[in-house]
């Protein structure tokens, strides 16, 4: 199977997510290990839309622990509240940050980051990791980022939980 994510840059940012999505959710139909599909889900979410960093941080042992990403390294362990990934777990709502400077306690894992969007896995009330997206430049992710990043993990969720 070989699926390509590369997508037309000239439509709106609605049209790109809604065409990812219907090419997305075949990919991860029926699959159930959750690292093989985080980590697919992250290579096609960079290849599509060239995020700067993309990734998931998952829920182990009282902590968000890193798992399958894309871009530079990361870091590896986040405490519940603690900069945008740890404040998305806590709330359990999504955090879109226009400038990561002015976010109380970010954690700067790379200086390049900017903004972010940080989306909450939730199933049955309990969350189980995060869905984290970083970009280079200031004020990347809006409402439509939110909107369609939260039926992206709704997806991951029906499938894998």
């Amino acid at each position: 199977m070989e699926a390509s994510f590369k997508l037309d840059n000239s439509c709106s940012k609605e049209t790109r997510y809604q065409t990812f999505l219907e090419q997305f959710a075949p990919l991860i139909q029926n699959e159930k290990e959750e690292i093989s599909v985080l980590a697919n889900t992250s290579a096609a979410l960079k290849e599509a839309f060239g995020f700067f960093w993309v990734g998931f941080y998952l829920i182990r042992d009282g902590q968000l622990v890193l798992g399958p990403f894309q871009g530079s390294v990361a870091c590896y362990r986040i405490r519940k509240g603690r900069g945008v990934c740890g404040t998305a777990w806590e709330q359990q709502t999504t955090q879109v940050v226009p400038d990561v400077d002015q976010f109380p306690g970010h954690i700067a894992c790379s200086s390049l980051s900017r903004s972010e969007i940080v989306v909450p896995i939730i199933t049955r009330g309990e969350v189980k990791g995060v869905l984290d997206i970083d970009s280079d430049r200031l004020n990347s992710f809006d409402e439509t980022d939110r909107v369609y990043l939260e039926k992206l993990v709704n997806l991951l969720t029906d499938t894998l939980y």
